[in-house]
């Protein structure tokens, strides 16, 4: 179970587990006519409330109030205090060094899980780094070499050789917009101070958001949406998952060769909504699927000047907005022939997110 610093929450938890603890013990001492058990049943309880809760403070005073009940319920004489006699004290002593070591194993867990996070964001930094230096050259190297023929043989070029040229520098200066705002999402998720701030958000409406965007860069390129038909209300930062559902169609527009068919199906799951991109196009070759969001991808064999080869940038980005979210994402080759990508986002929000 995961642990919340919500105090609401660690009470409630703390006081449901002793009242259990409670209960069971008056079961235990009417079946079997003996305290004995009594003491191993409010331990596990103080175990318990360790564990569920934040820090070290619940579960001291789930051991003292532990350490309480027993002597004054379960121990002669009977609804009275006494700690006189040597396996009371004894109890106690146990129930208060099962709390403080349980707190401490927790907390060394959450300090290490929090290490390790920090260190997957080094390596997602110095991915997309790499990841920059492969993806931001090309287009920038076409840019300059396209102006330069334009400078030094103006006079000579005709005016369909103008156009073309200048058409490509504005196709790679829109690419690098999009690998600029990608890189901005990133940063801005991943920033320390900043938290990805959900509202609700209509899933229709976001879904024809999306559309109409996607066809404004694409105007061929026709999409299959299914979605459910009830009411639904995800909460979400909508415009970086818009960014996320882009990515990925866009990613199967440059990289699905043979791509006929594009579809986008999204469906409830449990307290999920799941959304999956799927196309009917070459696939992912194998030995790419398990990088595939680590935001560095290797181009081997392919010219320096085939530009938005790499989709390292976009999937890190969208596996970084994903995760911020809460939900997860993956992909895999299709039985039939293409690629499906999946995510997942939680209908509700929760408190511990």
């Amino acid at each position: 179970m995961k642990r919340t610093k919500n105090p609401i929450k660690n009470i409630a938890w703390s006081l449901f587990i002793l009242t259990i603890s409670f209960a069971l013990s008056l079961m235990l001492q009417q079946i079997s006519h003996t305290q004995f058990l009594v003491p191993v049943v409010f331990i596990l309880a103080v175990f318990l409330v360790s564990v569920v809760t934040w820090g070290y403070a619940y579960g001291i005073l789930a051991s003292l109030v532990s350490v309480l009940a027993v002597n004054y319920a379960f121990t002669f004489p009977f609804f009275k205090f006494n700690f006189t006699i040597p396996e009371n004290l004894f109890s106690a002593v146990v129930m208060l060094i099962v709390t403080i070591i349980t707190s401490a194993l927790t907390t060394k867990i959450i300090r290490q899980e929090q290490i390790k996070a920090e260190s997957e964001k080094e390596i997602m930094r110095a991915n997309l780094l790499r990841a920059v230096s492969h993806d931001l050259r090309t287009p920038l190297t076409t840019i300059y070499g396209s102006c330069s023929a334009i400078i030094e043989n103006y006079d000579r070029l005709s005016k369909e050789q103008h156009l073309k040229l200048l058409g490509e520098m504005r196709e790679d200066a829109e690419w690098l917009i999009q690998m600029v705002e990608n890189l901005l999402s990133v940063t801005r998720i991943d920033g320390q101070k900043i938290n990805v701030v959900k509202t609700p958000t209509v899933l229709e409406e976001l879904i024809d958001a999306v559309v109409v965007k996607f066809h404004k860069r694409y105007p061929q390129q026709d999409i299959q949406v299914e979605i459910p038909e009830d009411f639904i209300s995800i909460p979400m930062d909508a415009m970086l998952i818009q960014q996320v559902i882009i990515n990925i169609l866009e990613n199967a527009v440059q990289h699905a060769k043979g791509m006929q068919e594009l579809s986008l199906k999204v469906f409830t799951l449990g307290n999920h909504a799941v959304f999956e991109i799927a196309d009917d196009g070459c696939g992912i070759p194998p030995e790419r699927l398990e990088h595939l969001f680590t935001g560095y991808l290797e181009t081997k064999g392919v010219s320096a000047d085939h530009k938005k080869h790499s989709m390292g940038i976009g999937l890190s980005v969208c596996a970084t907005i994903i995760k911020a979210h809460g939900g997860n994402i993956c992909a895999e080759n299709r039985k039939s022939g293409g690629a499906v990508f999946r995510f997942s986002l939680t209908l509700e929000e929760s408190e511990d997110e």
